[in-house]
């Protein structure tokens, strides 16, 4: 049998593209904060105030790690959690100021960082390759969150 082409394998080329952007944030944006931290913070400087839940779905983080996240987050001093006046069983998160200006010194290397991840890319290549990927992503999250079918077992 002969050996597959793995540049025609999308899990494949996905763990380069992770690897090769792993790096670079390392090198160029945080040791210490995550993209995925980042992200949380970026979601919650959108919107302030969001439950644990609706922050993960928001970045596309299923409930363990969303959770081992704000944990992370909260014991660092980047956010707060204040119960929910509404719902005494949730807690509505947002950034402390030490969080925000974290936020803000993220988002500045996280750009020079995609200036250089992108490089390669044309400006019409970029925004086809953001299309394609987004319509990829979104497919798998219907695989991983599959709608009811409404049909009956």
């Amino acid at each position: 049998m002969a050996a597959v082409d793995l540049t025609t394998h999308p899990g494949h080329l996905a763990r380069r593209l992770q690897q090769a952007h792993h790096l670079l944030w390392n090198t160029m944006v945080s040791e210490e904060t995550t993209s995925p931290q980042f992200a949380v913070l970026n979601a919650l400087v959108a919107e302030p105030g969001l439950d644990q839940r609706t922050v993960g779905e928001r970045v596309g983080l299923d409930r363990s790690t969303i959770a081992e996240v704000i944990s992370r987050l909260d014991r660092r001093g980047l956010l707060g959690k204040v119960r929910d006046p509404r719902d005494g069983r949730r807690f509505l998160l947002r950034l402390t100021d030490e969080g925000l200006r974290a936020h803000r010194r993220l988002s500045m290397r996280a750009a020079r960082m995609n200036q250089v991840f992108l490089a390669p890319l044309s400006a019409d290549e970029r925004t086809a390759f953001f299309d394609l990927l987004r319509r990829v992503a979104d497919a798998a999250e219907g695989l991983r969150n599959p709608e009811p079918s409404g049909v009956a077992g």
